[in-house]
């Protein structure tokens, strides 16, 4: 550009309701135990690597993709099972894209949608970015949904989209299936249920899959991000009735998905055992992280999710900004006076314990129970 005054995005005809707005995003900080993103903390295996770097090395670049990921989607309906063909399936870069293509295909001017608060917090960018009006809420004290919070909600805002969130991100809370089988019968318009942590959730928790053959307007949306770990590989993607699917076919862009992405993602599901197998140990690191900071006299959220949300403290930034120096990054979100921890390997969880007990003690936090006190879960 010529020389001249620097023009920043106050003299740009923004819209308005995006000034003065921030990108989102965690923060990316290179500090040996990272544990603020939900990642799963396991890499692939070198033969799985060496799988992927095959079906990368020829996709057939010089052509467009695939504009349908028919193949992709007959894999993904396969993993799923519940009689799910690929006409049931869409998918997209990550769930951020999915839920973007929901709220452009039945969101936009003069239309709602509804979620229970607190709740991720893409959620009223999804809103805004779709000219959505972004309405909210409030869960029950344990953070859960009930049966009286949808029927009242449901009743007062009558929403173009019901969203519910189970796990709960970032408090880690299950919807019962009775919760979703309510919001189907009483929500107006969609229902969808985001399931991006399902993987992890304890054992014998139902999906809300087993109900989308009795419900044509509910959709039920995944990641492959989390308990596949693949959040460099963007594969976010829905199970719904066809005519869901086709509504999300209108408002996407041509060719949306890579064929790097869609070859990469199909040797992932092909390798599915093997990338889902460590799912169990970070369940069990999770519960034994939930009952060591209970034993240290914190509160912590009952989870179904790979993270933690735990406090509360007076100043959470302090104890946020503590472990960071110590080298552990972890998330500043959720209520006021929480944090959010992801379970992570046995290293990384008995740094964040090593590192949280030295930010304790310093700041002399109040309730705090020593860890001679109380054994270690």
């Amino acid at each position: 550009m010529s020389a001249g005054r620097e023009v920043g995005l106050a003299d740009l005809p923004l819209r308005p309701e995006l000034a003065g707005q921030e990108p989102y995003g965690a923060p990316q900080l290179d500090v040996p135990h990272r544990l603020n993103v939900n990642e799963n903390p396991y890499p692939p295996s070198p033969g799985l690597l060496a799988a992927i770097g095959r079906a990368a090395a020829d996709p057939g670049l010089n052509r467009y993709p695939d504009r349908e990921a028919t193949a992709l989607r007959t894999d993904l309906a396969a993993y799923l099972g519940h009689g799910l063909g690929p006409e049931n399936v869409w998918a997209a870069n990550g769930s951020n894209e999915v839920m973007t293509h929901l709220l452009q295909a039945f969101g936009g001017p003069g239309r709602t949608v509804l979620t229970f608060a607190p709740s991720y917090s893409m959620y009223p960018e999804y809103a805004r970015n779709t000219y959505t009006r972004y309405l909210t809420a409030p869960r029950r004290p344990d953070f859960t949904v009930d049966a009286d919070l949808v029927r009242a909600a449901v009743a007062e805002h009558q929403p173009d989209v019901l969203l519910l969130t189970s796990p709960n991100n970032p408090t880690g809370t299950s919807v019962s299936l009775d919760v979703v089988r309510l919001a189907c019968e009483l929500a107006p318009g969609m229902v969808v249920v985001d399931e991006a942590y399902q993987e992890f959730a304890r054992s014998g928790t139902p999906s809300a899959l087993s109900l989308l053959a009795e419900h044509p307007r509910l959709v039920v949306t995944r990641t492959m991000s989390k308990a596949f770990a693949f959040a460099g590989g963007r594969l976010g993607y829905l199970a719904a009735s066809p005519a869901v699917v086709d509504a999300c076919r209108i408002v996407r862009l041509p060719y949306h998905l890579s064929a790097v992405t869609q070859a990469v993602a199909r040797v992932a599901l092909a390798h599915a055992p093997e990338l889902l197998s460590q799912v169990d140990a970070l369940r069990q690191e999770r519960d034994l992280l939930v009952d060591w900071l209970r034993a240290r006299g914190l509160t912590v959220a009952d989870t179904d999710a790979n993270f933690v949300l735990f406090g509360r403290f007076a100043d959470r930034s302090a104890v946020w900004r503590g472990l960071l120096e110590r080298g552990v990054l972890i998330r500043e979100t959720g209520p006021d006076g929480w944090l959010r921890v992801s379970a992570g390997t046995p290293t990384e969880m008995a740094a964040f314990r090593t590192a949280l007990v030295e930010v304790a003690e310093e700041m002399a936090l109040p309730g705090w129970v020593p860890e001679q006190e109380g054994a270690r879960a």
